[in-house]
């Protein structure tokens, strides 16, 4: 599975680039708006949907739960400091997606068993596209990491995220990982479409 993390550059709007990983095959849009205001991210949301629905694809909306609605996501991602998995589920209730930013075990186990549907582990390396990264977990973490999920019996998909080029994707992937989300190398390629479909073809392979 490949997640694309949306992003602004100085060429590319956040939709365009929504826009572009959809051409190129993404099924799975986080739609990430970190610093923008609520009416904002409203506004763009709806039209993330509509471009998701067109494309038979998933979008997740980024931290704000109680914009889930409103934009016509199909859940939301909500990283450490964000709301609490539990307490977003009460609200959204069973049917949607909720995934959680984790960098140790022990914050996996937490989501696990606050009722996450999914996990995004990182950073593997240093990422600009993130302030205030937690430590950086490298290929060794992610087999420390699905070692101990697998002699626990936890059974959660792991996504690796946090400067994954497509290089790294065959070496992560071969580390036990249920997939890669991916934002900045799409975004610099020449071409950005083309560019996910060539990390969803080296995804497809590893699996």
């Amino acid at each position: 599975m490949i997640q694309f993390i949306s992003h602004r550059t100085d060429e590319i709007s956040c939709l365009d680039g929504i826009r572009m990983a959809l051409d190129g095959g993404c099924k799975w849009i986080q739609l990430r708006m970190k610093d923008s205001p609520e009416e904002e991210i409203v506004r763009t949301g709806i039209q993330v949907r509509e471009l998701c629905d067109r494309y038979g694809a998933t979008m997740i909306l980024d931290d704000h739960t109680h914009l889930v609605s409103e934009t016509g996501a199909d859940g939301v991602h909500l990283g450490k400091s964000d709301m609490p998995i539990d307490q977003a589920r009460a609200i959204l209730g069973k049917d949607r997606i909720i995934g959680g930013t984790a960098n140790t075990f022990e914050d996996i186990v937490s989501h696990w068993k606050a009722g996450a549907d999914y996990i995004g582990c990182g950073p593997f390396r240093f990422t600009t596209t993130k302030k205030n990264l937690s430590p950086l977990l490298g290929l060794e973490g992610y087999r420390k990491i699905i070692s101990r999920m697998e002699a626990e019996g936890i059974r959660i998909p792991v996504i690796a995220i946090g400067g994954i080029t497509a290089e790294d994707i065959p070496s992560i992937l071969a580390t036990g990982v249920g997939g890669i989300a991916v934002s900045g190398t799409v975004l610099r390629a020449q071409d950005p479409a083309a560019e996910m479909a060539r990390l969803i073809s080296l995804t497809d392979k590893g699996h």
